[in-house]
Formats: structure tokens, sequence, C-alpha cells
């Protein structure tokens, strides 16, 4: 388990002392506990070890108070590794740098400034969350960052970097999965440019891509009319139209229908585009150079809920320096994942040999059963055969005194079950 913070200062931790620096939150009694443990599958069974959530459907509240940091004209790295071995279905990854808080009243509700990491639910929703705090509000970003090869039970390296420039990068397993400008990917300011409220499409403006043919014209025996009264019927003769009304011959169809007739289309001679609509700079954006800028950085925690424990965090890393991060992830998650990896190959292999073996034994239990049961069977047949051809000769011998002395012979167990 590793915590690291700055360029200067990395820590191991010892395996029996993560408890002292790490304060469980006390505001509410049913908070879900962690454990200090590598897991089922490893690449290292001691430097692996991490914070593993344990109790099924659970709030998680630990966090941990760390030398102050500010990235005023710096850059920031927040890194960590999470591994969900249990197959999370529904729950929290993220790691939270809260405001100066009570670590013992620590809960879902108190101040942070940055939220990063995985949050699952469900196929198809599941996102890297990168909440930014910015003048009283919570923001979260409007790109969405590609997760669907890492939800899976490997460990996998979680980064977010945010530059002086107003810039950031998400980065998984030490590659980019996005990037962009922090005003353009959260709404923390109005934007730069509105629409003009003067200006108005011209009532001319012709933005119809195609046309009908004004010089198409429908010929003149064409026939669009689907049903015409039929020319041999004729009106009754006791046809009274004062008592009947005006006689209406029955339609029939037409047979010359040609359906109903339609200009060709052609390009727009005029067509002068889509109209875009002029915009102005917006008199109420205001550029902060200050974005994002932190000041007292001094508490990681992890504050999540997680339907299916399992989860375990570990290589926790808090810096200025970008490089260095990338290093520090090679030299922890890197350098172990294969080995992780090929034992969590090697466990699941033999976890389904075993099902199978299982299965096998299972199988081979019930044929075995069918086939005793099929033996019984036919002994009886044969029995009963016997008895018939014994007391056949008998022609005073009615077929229930046969039954009854067969009964008498063969003690029957009625209370004895059969599973198949």
């Amino acid at each position: 388990l590793c915590w690291c913070f700055l360029t200067s200062l990395v820590l191991q931790f010892s395996l029996y002392g993560w408890k002292s620096r790490w304060v469980e939150s006390k505001h509410s009694p049913d908070y879900g506990k962690f454990q200090l443990t590598a897991g089922k599958f490893y690449g290292d069974k001691e430097k692996d070890k991490g914070l593993q959530t344990s109790e099924d459907a659970k709030f998680y509240t630990l966090s941990t108070r760390v030398k102050s940091l500010s990235n005023e004209n710096e850059t920031l790295v927040v890194q960590f590794s999470v591994k969900h071995e249990q197959g999370i279905d529904c729950g929290g990854g993220y790691v939270k740098f809260p405001d100066t808080l009570n670590q013992e009243d620590m809960h879902s509700e108190s101040k942070y400034y940055i939220m990063f990491g995985p949050d699952i639910c469900g196929f198809g929703n599941n996102k890297v969350q990168v909440i930014l705090h910015y003048k009283g509000k919570y923001h979260e970003v409007n790109k969405r960052s590609r997760t669907r090869d890492v939800i899976n039970k490997d460990t996998h390296l979680y980064t977010l970097i945010i530059r002086p420039n107003a810039t950031y990068e998400v980065k998984i397993d030490n590659k980019q999965v996005a990037a962009g400008g922090l005003e353009d990917d959260w709404d923390f300011l109005p934007p730069r440019k509105i629409k003009d409220p003067y200006a108005q499409k011209p009532r001319k403006w012709d933005e119809r891509l195609q046309i009908e043919d004004p010089e198409d014209k429908k010929p003149e025996d064409w026939e669009d009319f689907e049903y015409i009264p039929d020319p041999g019927a004729k009106k009754p003769e006791d046809w009274n139209e004062a008592m009947d009304g005006e006689w209406e011959g029955p339609l029939i169809l037409n047979p010359k229908y040609k359906g109903q007739w339609k200009p060709r289309i052609i390009d727009n001679p005029n067509y002068q585009g889509e109209w875009i609509h002029p915009e102005i700079d917006n008199p109420k954006y205001k550029p902060d150079p200050t974005i994002c800028h932190y000041y007292n950085i001094s508490v990681l925690g992890l504050d999540l809920w997680q339907v299916k424990s399992g989860s375990i965090f570990d290589n926790f890393l808090l810096t200025n320096d970008e490089q260095f991060a990338e290093e520090v992830g090679d030299e922890t998650w890197g350098i172990r994942k294969d080995a992780e990896k090929k034992k969590k190959d090697s466990s699941e292999a033999m976890t389904e040999a075993a099902k199978a073996n299982e299965e096998t034994k299972k199988y081979t239990r019930i044929r075995a059963q069918q086939d005793e049961v099929l033996v019984e069977t036919e002994d009886i047949q044969k029995q009963w055969r016997e008895l018939v051809e014994e007391l056949g000769n008998d022609r005073h011998m009615k077929e229930d005194d046969v039954e009854r002395a067969f009964l008498d012979k063969n003690e029957v167990r009625v209370d004895q079950k059969d599973e198949l």
C-alpha cells in the first residue's frame, strides 16, 4: 500500500500502521469497514495490499490527512489504482479531496475540491467521474471518458492532471482517454460567445436544398383518380329523385389510374445554405485565470457506496509533477499488472475446472441412480411374470388375488423417495 505526495517524498505504508493514519468517520454507525489485503490475486502479496471494501450494500467513509498542497501556478496530478475483483455491478471507485473538515464527521455531503475515479452502475451507465468545485458549486465534466475496456476484475491506474494553463488530461493505465480545456468541458463560466439578440434570418433566405421543378407539368392524360363512376351502371327505373335524392352510380377502380402525380425534384438554384445565427462576445463572460486553483489540499478521502463489496484501493499519489506520476505508476501498477493478470486467469481457470469436475460427478451420480432404478424395475417385471406363470394354471384365481400374492412376496417401501 503506497501513499505519495509532492515529488520529494514517497512513503510505503507499514502493514500494521495504516489505521493510525486513516480515520473512519463516525457520522453514521452503519458505515462499511475497510480491510488491508492484496485480494485473491496479485502481483506481489505484500506490495499489492490495499484498502478493500468488505461489506455488501454499505456506504464507506475513510480519510487521511496529508501535507498541504497547492496547485497555484502549478500542475496538479491525482493518481490511484483500484481493483474491482468482486466484479462490481453498482458502486463507486473514486477518491475525494475534501475541504478542511473534521475527519470523524466526514459524510457524503462534506465539501470537497475534487472527486475523481470510476463510477459504475449497470450496463451502459459507467463513467469516470471528474467533478470539480468552483465558486460554491460542483461541476461535472461534460466529456465522457472511455471505460468499456476497464470494467473488469483487473487493477487499473487512474490519473487526473490539471495544468496551470487551464487544460486537463485523464489517463487510465497511463494512456490518455480524455483531454481538453477546463472552460470547454465544464460549465464553470458563462459561454464566451452568445447569439446576437438583434440578428434575424432574412425573410427571403432560402435554405431549401432541393425543390419541386417549376417547369415540370402534369401530362394531360394523367389519371390520378383511383376510383371512377361505373360507366355501365344505370339509374333504376323506379328511382324517385324527390324521395331518394340525386342518383349516384357505383364506383369502380380506375383501370388507367397512375397514382398521385408529383413534380420531379431538382437542386434548388437559389439555395443559400443553412442560416447561422451570428454570435457576439458575451458581456457576462469574464475569464478567470484561477479556475480550479486549490490552495489547501490536505485530506484524501474515500466516500462511496457499493452494492457488492471487494474493491481494493492502492497507490495513492498527489503531486505537482506529471513525469513523476507516470514513473510511479509504471513502478507500482505497471511492473505487477501482468503477474496479477496471470494469477487471476490461472485462478479463474482452476475455478472453471473444479466447476466442470463437479458437474461431471453430479452427472455420473445421476446416471448411476437411473441405472439402479432401471435394474430394480426390470427385476420387478421379471418377478411379476414368474408369479403369473406360477399361478396361471389356477383358473379360479382372480387378477386381484395375483396382485395381492405378488405384494406379499415383495415388500413395497411406499415412503421411499427417488430424487430423480
